[in-house]
């Protein structure tokens, strides 16, 4: 079995600093010329486009509950066969999860899978020997996890982190990799879905500083010796990446600052089903090119550019052209908001987008919605056949408003034109409930949900979404 470099960055809750730490491992092994690969526990959209910017790679998704065992296992080989070494960053504390009688979903969980090292963020803020106790009780917890590291947060001084160090090696015989002072702050601003576009805010010179404090403040050589096993398969024997083989179709997938929350899984399966992916921007562009067969509108800001979009009527119209002509269309969150008649802003001006969908979508200053959620077919549709089932993740301030011209909704009542899923809720925290509810909209050639699902989920929708485009470009010659 063979050994490959790599961590797992977890924290103890959330706001312990794992995002700034995992930033400035990243940046910092990248300058020292190291191919590396990022990942992120659970369904952030968000954080996935930080590590981007920082390795150069894509970074992916490694959901438990969405994914799999087996999913989760390929994805992380393959994505990480050709890196140096291999950065996770972790999902809220390391141990939460679904419930609190289970870490299913948890950062533990997935570290066990992976055989993966941990380091253990803490924030040291007020702490001194009770830092100790923290480390041993996640230790005790789960004694099969490997904590091979700690690193504090918000250090008052240099004495302050030799206590820490010293609470922690006489009680746990964990090695301290080091600590950032609090004066040390990197800000990333919050956005009402998060953290804000990677590109607004790790600049340059915030990229540099970052990696300044790992290599000053942090034992940057004691990580990266650290590592996991792994009896991965030889590249030739996982499936193809990059749309290697025949080309079936061309999908366009809308990329901008309005749109750009997508799982990289979902896209790599695309092309390993035959699809050329071609990035599109429905903020800049004049319109669709002529020879796209299929059209994906993933989660986004659509809000926040909904002026931009709404005056861009030459890309509205071409979208709209290839609906009646039967394109196939499909759409999650943003996209869904981008499709509607309109979009309400919070400030209450209303702009009018592409129309596709008989209702319009009003934003809030209070969350909507947030969980996993898994989706059960109530009638052929894009990606799923009745019955079938898929799970992804919801996470909005936006809310579908009934057009009563129509009397046809999102979530119609009486079964009129639209429903495609009954969606049993899953949150996050707090377990599953077995209440349902009728979602989403859907039409031989549309289809559209403030869910984002993740294809691994269901094997069959990266093949079935291929091929309707595929008949479509067929259609479309003859």
């Amino acid at each position: 079995m063979k050994r490959k470099k790599g961590i797992l960055i977890a924290g103890t809750h959330s706001g312990v600093g794992k995002t700034t730490v995992t930033l400035a491992i990243l940046e910092a092994l990248t300058r020292r010329g190291l191919r590396v690969q990022a990942f992120k526990v659970g369904p952030d959209y968000l954080d996935p486009t930080f590590h981007r910017v920082a390795t150069g790679r894509p970074s992916r998704n490694l959901d438990a509950w969405m994914m799999g065992r087996s999913e989760v296992l390929r994805s992380f080989a393959q994505a990480s066969y050709d890196a140096d070494f291999s950065v996770i960053e972790g999902v809220m504390g390391l141990f939460d999860g679904l419930s609190g009688r289970s870490d299913e979903a948890s950062s533990a969980r997935m570290a066990r899978w992976l055989s993966i090292p941990v380091i253990l963020v803490i924030d040291a803020k007020g702490l001194a020997g009770t830092a100790a106790a923290l480390v041993l009780g996640c230790q005790k917890l789960d004694p099969e996890l490997k904590i091979d590291g700690v690193i504090f947060n918000r250090i008052g001084s240099k004495n302050h982190l030799d206590i820490l160090k010293e609470a922690v090696h006489s009680v746990c015989g964990v090695k301290v990799l080091g600590g950032f002072p609090e004066e040390e702050k990197i800000v990333l601003p919050d956005r009402h879905l998060g953290l804000v576009q990677a590109n607004e805010s790790l600049v340059s010179s915030i990229r540099e500083r970052l990696a300044e404090m790992a290599e000053t403040f942090l034992d940057m050589d004691a990580i990266i010796q650290m590592g996991y096993p792994t009896d991965a398969p030889p590249p030739a024997s996982m499936p193809s990446k990059g749309g290697k083989g025949e080309v079936r179709c061309r999908i366009g997938i809308a990329m901008d600052a309005a749109f750009h929350f997508y799982y990289q899984d979902n896209l790599d399966q695309l092309e390993e089903a035959g699809a050329e992916l071609v990035l599109f921007s429905p903020i800049r562009d004049l319109e669709i090119p002529s020879d796209f067969h299929g059209l994906y509108f993933g989660g986004g800001y659509p809000e926040v550019y909904a002026e931009s979009l709404s005056k861009n009527r030459t890309m509205i119209v071409s979208i709209r052209k290839f609906a009646a002509k039967g394109g196939p269309i499909y759409a999650e969150c943003g996209g869904l908001m981008y499709l509607a008649k309109e979009i309400k802003t919070v400030e209450g001006k209303s702009f009018p987008m592409a129309g596709l969908l008989p209702g319009r979508v009003r934003m809030g200053k209070k969350l909507k919605a947030l969980g996993y959620r898994e989706v059960v077919a109530q009638r052929d549709t894009l990606l799923l056949c009745k019955g079938e089932r898929a799970r992804g993740h919801e996470f909005h301030y936006s809310e579908w408003v009934e057009d009563p011209s129509k009397g046809e909704t999102l979530r119609p009542r009486g079964g009129r034109g639209g429903v495609f899923f009954e969606k049993p809720y899953h949150l996050f925290r707090g377990g599953e409930s077995s209440e349902f509810r009728e979602d989403g909209f859907s039409n031989d050639h549309l289809l559209a949900s403030y869910v984002h699902l993740h294809f691994s989920s269901s094997p069959g929708i990266p093949q079935r979404w291929v091929s309707l485009c595929e008949r479509f470009r067929r259609a479309m010659r003859s």
